[in-house]
């Protein structure tokens, strides 16, 4: 078996396991996040669920750790509570990322489990160990039966061959992985990464590269550990771990050879994580903002290299620059080491230690027409604010902070470019109220089809995060891809009913909920992709909410307004004008028992 087939056979009752068994997961670290907690809660009192295992559940609050915003403020008091009166070790609002803390407290090591709403769980396999983000209604069930169903993903091997160049960083590796596999190649992989240069990894480059795997559709990115990740798990949990790696006869569905040598220092140009081109195409962008942290580039190595740029310079006038630690133990070791005073010296601003510009977070956000250059793993539109955004590497981040404009650590100028400022015209739209139908759950429906010929539609787009405080399903529907181009009025033109078609990689990105419940919410009947994001697809199932895959819709000749019949039994989907039908998937017998039973609980 390979690493993630010997993981998940260790925490099930199968000696074996391979690429497509359903199986139950014991899972060692159950938490939840500020960012859908209150939702796990809700369905815990709602469901009158218990808590398996108090020891192995916990909350963590990292997306607003401020409690800046009311909602989320009331939101992490609502967990206290809970977490009170089951005696639930809630990491607050002065620690910093969750994931990151599951690290550091020893709760997460080499070869374990842990589940968390946060779609970046899948960073543990810096480490060697499984970590997957999912929905609230699986963190719930997870809570209460300390096991999630779960389908063995096939998995892949990446060597990088040859010499790593001198200056290319973690960021900048993963950056050139985007650039050769875009966001859908992967998906629904697992993937372990080998090579002579990868074995002199850090834990810190490895969690970076680790932490975009989501970014290109992977199921998780997996590291055999080394040496100084084994010393320091082993430190932090306090006793011996197993080295778990795969087998030599372990089975890969593909093998990529990459030439390391030829990756060159690179950035994401704005909306697309994958889009990324040689920073040489970017240089001289005039930015009005950088931001340094998240989950990918937080760590202390991370601290060091813009130390190592900031030192002895001023951020450009007019250039906000913001630098939030991973981690409150990394907060302290910038403190007492004395990168903080050459950050603030430098005039940036130094946030306590959490997810910062990413989810809302108590700080990154940017303004329309605001350009940034940020070291967070995403820059879907308005994930990090209303600007644009370009992904970096901390080195690349904050040379830009200090010259103005994008530019490497290697070429800043003597003199800092001069802002100029923007303006933009954007204008809110108007929301129409939602409409809820009661419906049964036929096993053949009909509906008016919406085609919507687009790759990648990300839970951004199809539910924007600055509704996620939002609980009564009633409410989301009116948001329903108002962030998508050319679909904005969506809501306002859909009809109960209606069946969606998109392509590949829908709901790609965050792991909330809404993004499922804003088309029950209006009716919509169905969704048919040619892939689903790996959430995303777990959230409709446990939903009760009909998605189906195809691998070709073009002989339906759609358009359109078109009717079609869907069979989720047979997998017969026809088009009732051209008389046109294909075989898509039909319901497994997981999806078809939930679905039946009205979701999964």
């Amino acid at each position: 078996m390979n690493i993630i087939e010997k993981i998940i056979a260790n925490h099930s009752k199968f000696d074996i396991v391979k690429p497509g068994d359903i199986i139950d997961i014991e899972i060692d670290a159950r938490v939840a996040r500020d960012f859908g907690g209150t939702n796990v809660v809700k369905h815990i009192e709602d469901n009158n669920l218990s808590i398996e295992n108090v020891g192995k559940t916990f909350f963590t609050f990292d997306t607003n750790p401020t409690g800046s915003d009311q909602k989320y403020a009331n939101n992490q008091q609502i967990i206290r509570l809970f977490a009170r009166k089951h005696n639930i070790k809630v990491f607050d609002i002065d620690i910093g990322i969750g994931t990151h803390t599951l690290m550091a407290e020893g709760l997460s090591y080499p070869g374990s489990t842990a589940l968390t709403t946060d779609s970046h769980a899948n960073i543990l396999g810096a480490i060697g160990a499984f970590g997957q983000g999912m929905g609230d209604k699986d963190i719930a069930a997870a809570f209460h039966k300390g096991k999630v169903w779960f389908k063995v993903p096939k998995s892949v091997k990446i060597n990088l061959n040859g010499k790593r160049p001198e200056g290319i960083t973690a960021k900048d590796i993963v950056l050139n992985l985007l650039n050769e596999f875009g966001a859908n190649s992967l998906l629904g992989y697992a993937v372990e990464i080998y090579g002579e240069e990868v074995e002199k990894f850090t834990m810190d480059e490895r969690i970076t590269i680790s932490s975009m795997g989501t970014e290109m559709g992977t199921i998780i990115v997996l590291f055999t550990p080394n040496k100084e990740v084994m010393d320091y798990c082993e430190s932090k949990t306090g006793k011996k771990l197993e080295l778990i790696k795969a087998d030599e006869e372990a089975v890969y569905e593909q093998t990529y050879d990459i030439d390391i040598s030829s990756f060159v220092p690179m950035v994401s140009l704005p909306g697309k994580p994958h889009d990324t081109v040689n920073i040489l195409e970017a240089k001289k962008v005039k930015i009005d903002s950088a931001f340094i942290g998240s989950c990918t580039n937080g760590r202390m190595e991370d601290m060091y290299a813009i130390a190592k740029v900031l030192e002895n310079k001023k951020v450009a006038p007019g250039v906000v620059m913001k630098i939030v630690p991973a981690t409150n133990e990394i907060w302290n070791r910038c403190l007492d080491e004395g990168l903080i005073k050459i950050f603030k010296n430098a005039g940036a601003l130094v946030s306590n230690a959490g997810c910062a510009g990413c989810a809302a977070g108590q700080v990154g956000q940017n303004g329309p027409g605001e350009i940034t250059i940020s070291t967070g793993n995403r820059n879907f539109p308005g994930k990090q604010g209303k600007g644009s955004v370009y992904l970096a590497s901390p080195a690349t981040a904050a040379a830009s902070a200090v010259a103005g404009y994008i530019t490497s650590f290697d070429d800043i100028p003597d003199e800092p470019a001069i802002f100029e400022t923007k303006t933009d015209n954007t204008q809110a739209t108007d929301k129409k109220q939602a409409f809820r139908p009661d419906v049964e759950n036929p096993s053949m429906i009909e509906g008016r089809v919406w085609y919507i010929k687009e790759d990648n539609i990300d839970t951004d787009m199809i539910f924007h995060n600055r509704y996620l405080t939002i609980s009564n399903i009633d409410e989301m529907g009116q948001y329903t891809f108002d962030n998508l181009d050319g679909y904005e009025d969506f809501a306002k033109k859909s009809k109960p009913g209606d069946v969606v078609i998109v392509q590949k990689n829908f709901g790609s990105g965050s792991s909330r909920q809404q993004a499922v419940d804003c088309f029950k919410s209006l009716g919509i009947q169905a969704i048919l992709a040619e892939s689903f994001g790996a959430i995303y697809e777990r959230n409709a199932i446990n939903a009760a909410f009909p998605i189906m895959t195809y691998q070709t819709v073009e002989e339906l000749n759609l358009s359109d307004g078109d009717r079609i019949r869907v069979n989720f039994e047979t997998g017969d989907v026809t088009n009732l004008k051209t008389n046109k039908s294909i075989k898509a998937d039909k319901f497994s017998e997981v999806q078809m028992e939930i679905y039946q039973n009205g979701g999964l609980f």
